[in-house]
């Protein structure tokens, strides 16, 4: 029997199609493998729960190159990305391909950011601060922070909710829910509050509650971290005397005036809890978030027989201690004719 003879393709054709395949490889690569990002540093894509696919597109065109952008909306048009958008804070890096970016952005892989806690005088302040760098916005903090309901979920009230807050630098994500971020201060604070410190706390006499409270009013009397401790102990001294505070700056955040440069008698008289004039002992809680400084320095104070303290003639931001109230008194006629000189009402 005679076989039939195959006929043979052309070496021609053969290379044609290898040609045609391996251009269609390339192109592949170069839309999804070539850097999507056209910047040389990390560029930041903030995806928030009211963005839709278009939206999120829209957040990209920008930092991006016109190939790249257009791999990236095959891709995710021809996936269920629509369905499941993932909020975060997502990095976009040099040299990475819209393919790589659409599996980070598709499996919520976002990128933590560094969240400074501030030392905020009031938790409204507090809430705006923290609003500008988290996907929380302010309203919703400021409600949870002056709510006891929400408060005591973290063993505090609405007075003490600023004790929560340890100021430092935390790495969190951005889009991190008001109960978790709470739940993070409160491991921060517990961390913070080490056996060492309490123990110096009970040492006081005071609880971790008061000693922030405290440190509140010394970060408030005084800028000079080495002044601190000083400070502290002379305000000690008055506490365990029973003494009024007559701390200044209590007055002020009794009446939300913080820019007063002079307290008057009328300011004194207003009636309120925190008003140290008026009422003994420390105020129901801090009137700012207390520095780290503070915090130490009531725990390390200085052990002294200084009842008073008035702020020096040469306005350098320290204190002329004393001993007794006669002393107390030519200090701070000294203090009075420096702001009459100066014209400061």
């Amino acid at each position: 029997m005679t076989q039939t003879k195959k006929k043979k393709l052309p070496t021609a054709y053969l290379v044609a199609a290898a040609v045609a395949v391996a251009g269609i490889v390339a192109l592949c690569c170069y839309y999804l493998l070539g850097s999507l990002s056209t910047h040389d540093d990390v560029q930041y894509v903030y995806i928030d729960a009211d963005d839709n696919i278009d939206s999120v597109f829209a957040k990209l065109q920008p930092i991006s190159c016109g190939a790249g952008m257009t791999a990236l909306r095959t891709v995710a048009r021809h996936t269920s990305y629509s369905e499941h958008i993932h909020t975060g804070r997502y990095a976009v890096r040099p040299g990475e391909g819209a393919l790589s970016v659409y599996q980070m952005l598709s499996r919520g892989e976002q990128e933590p950011m560094r969240l400074t806690v501030p030392e905020a005088r009031t938790m409204p302040r507090m809430a705006a601060l923290l609003a500008k760098k988290l996907m929380l916005d302010s309203a919703t903090i400021a409600n949870a922070l002056t709510d006891n309901g929400f408060c005591q979920k973290y063993g505090q009230d609405t007075a003490t909710m600023a004790c929560l807050f340890i100021p430092n630098t935390y790495d969190i994500y951005w889009d991190v829910s008001i109960d978790g971020l709470m739940k993070r201060m409160k491991r921060e604070h517990d961390n913070f509050w080490t056996t060492a410190r309490r123990s110096k706390a009970e040492a006081a006499g005071l609880t971790p509650d008061e000693v922030q409270t405290l440190a509140s009013i010394v970060d408030e009397e005084t800028a000079n971290n080495e002044e601190k401790p000083k400070v502290a102990g002379m305000y000690l001294n008055r506490v365990r005397k029973h003494m009024l505070l007559q701390a200044d700056p209590t007055v002020k955040f009794a009446l939300k005036q913080f820019d007063l440069r002079r307290i008057l008698n009328v300011h004194l008289k207003v009636e309120s809890p925190y008003n140290t004039y008026l009422h003994v002992g420390l105020p129901p809680g801090p009137i700012k978030v207390a520095s780290v400084k503070g915090i130490d320095a009531v725990l390390n104070h200085v052990p002294s027989d200084y009842l008073y303290m008035c702020a020096k003639e040469d306005f350098s931001g320290t204190h002329n201690f004393a001993r007794t109230y006669s002393e107390h008194l030519a200090n701070a006629r000294r203090y009075q004719q420096a702001l009459n000189a100066r014209g400061i009402k």
